[in-house]
This record gives C-alpha cells, structure tokens and sequence, in this order.
C-alpha cells in the first residue's frame, strides 16, 4: 500500500462525469474505489476506462449499500482511513489533500468538507432542507454540525469498524446522518474543512429529495431523541456551541502525489 487512504465513490448513473471525477481525483490518491450501485447508463463502461477499482452490485441498493460496500472493501485491503466523495461532479477532489491534512492535525477525529463558502450557489429548497437536517442532527449528536448533508469525507477506520456494514435499512442520506450521530456518541469528535458550493451543469439531477429525505432525516433522529427522553443536554450543546472549523495551510503537498 503506497499511503494510507483510499477514495470511495458510490454512483449511480453518472456516465456524464465519473470518468473525469476518477482522473482527476487520481492525482491526490493512488486508490480509487468506485462502486457502481446497478445504474442503466454507461457509468461501468466509463470506469472500467480508468485505473479506479470497480465494484458491481447486480440490483440497486442505494447509496448507503454502496458506501458500504466500499467501506468493507477499503477496511479489507488495510487503509487507515477512506475518503468519500459523489460521483457527479459536486465534490472538487483537489481538496482531498485538505481533509488528510485537517486529519493529521485532528488524529481519530471524523472530517467532513462543509459548503460553506458560496453556499447561496445551491438550490433554496436544498439550503432549507440542510439547515432542517443539521439542527435535528447536531441534536442528537450533541454537537454543532456545519453540514451534515455532505457526503465529501474522511472516515477513520477505526470508526468505520464500529459501523454494521451489513446492515440494510436507511437511504443514504439518512445512513450518512446516522453516523454523525454514531461518531458523536462514540467519542469522535467532527472537524470541518470549509469547500465551495459547487453545481456543474453537465451532472445528473440530484438524488437529494428535500421532502422526502429529510422527513426520513427527521423521523430517525426523533426516534433516537425520543429513547433518550429528548437528550436535552444535546441540545444546549448544539446551539450553544460552534462547530470546529479547520482552516487548511496553503501548502497541502505533503498528500499529493507528484
């Protein structure tokens, strides 16, 4: 193993852009895993174009079982840590260097890359809906969340070992909320490293449903608020508090590859 992180890519029907997301993240990891959720398009075909590790499932499970199954096969090859990103162009991989350097000055904590800069590129009823899910998830963390809809992050493997891997339920963006919550309650403290907000016009249409994904948001995290007779302190700590930002350096070399 030439470092210890790799890149883990769900997709789903992202013939458009995940060839060039793959190159491009290629010059700041040496692995990159892509798990190709049973699309109808040509996204197989464009990986198998590509250096990246192509893993199939035969049916659609979603994206929370292609995390997994990129999880499972990251924790078997041995990484210390997994990064992940979308596969429709959102995500820049050229700040793949920032969270390994927020991680090496932040060891054993969870790295999540926030929109925040820009974020009044994204669409009004997506920054409704994130605020929605941040206050619910930061509730039940018991921790301020920058942004809990981003699925751009760096995953200890220690953490991901806690994780049940082979369970099948949330949709992925009810599964990436859940393990805020779970790092949280595990004693994984959550930095964030500030990206830009970015929509290329040439991806596919969002999977993020407001409506219907934060409901299901919602109803994960009352149901988890509730057993813990409405964890009160959670609360308190989660307005009163900031979340911890990482300021990047300017030099990130120490992570990219020449």
């Amino acid at each position: 193993m030439s470092e210890p992180f790799c890149l883990v890519i769900p997709a789903y029907n992202e013939a458009a852009t995940i060839k060039t997301v793959i190159h491009q993240a290629l010059t700041y990891v040496s692995t990159v895993i892509v798990v190709n959720d049973a699309s109808d398009d040509a996204t197989a075909n464009m990986v198998r174009q590509t250096p990246a590790v192509l893993l199939e499932h035969p049916e659609n499970a979603g994206k929370a079982r292609a995390l997994q199954t990129g999880f499972q096969y990251a924790l078997a090859k041995g990484f210390e840590r997994v990064i992940t990103l979308d596969g429709d162009g959102q995500h820049d991989p050229a700040s793949i260097p920032l969270l390994n350097q927020a991680f090496d000055r932040f060891p054993e904590h969870f790295v999540i890359a926030a929109r925040l800069t820009n974020r009044e590129n994204a669409p009004r009823a997506r920054q409704i809906a994130n605020k929605i899910a941040d206050f619910w998830v930061g509730w039940a963390a018991g921790t301020p969340i920058a942004d809990s809809q981003s699925g751009f992050r760096l995953y200890p493997a220690s953490l991901l070992r806690q994780l049940d891997l082979d369970r099948h339920g949330p949709s992925g963006f009810v599964f990436e909320s859940e393990v805020l919550i779970h790092a949280a309650q595990k004693g994984y403290d959550l930095v964030f490293v500030p990206i830009a907000s970015c929509y290329p016009e040439v991806r596919r249409a969002s999977h993020f449903r407001p409506g219907f994904d934060i409901s299901h948001i919602t109803l994960m995290v009352a149901g988890k608020l509730i057993r813990k007779g409405l964890f009160l302190p959670g609360l308190v700590k989660s307005v009163l508090r900031h979340p911890r930002i990482y300021t990047p350096k300017p030099s990130s070399s120490g992570h990219r590859l020449p």
